[in-house]
């Protein structure tokens, strides 16, 4: 006799979507994009290398960061 499929499947254990180190590094990423935009305030000179190197640089690495806290497995 031909065995039938069970109609009811098993799903798996539901728990939470990332790991306990993924979302520390979503929170890592969080605060170095806040900090790039902290680089970026202030009523000086606008073309001093803070703003305009430096505070770009470091917002993508925040945005880096994130990225790879939502890839890493």
């Amino acid at each position: 006799m031909a065995q039938k499929d069970n109609p009811i499947k098993e799903t798996p254990k539901e728990g939470f979507v990332f790991s306990k180190n993924n979302y520390r590094l979503i929170v890592l990423s969080i605060i170095v994009v806040f900090f790039g935009f902290m680089l970026m305030i202030g009523d000086t000179n606008i073309y001093e290398f803070r703003k305009i190197v430096l505070a770009p640089i470091v917002v993508l690495i925040g945005f880096a960061i994130g990225f790879v806290a939502i890839l890493k497995k």
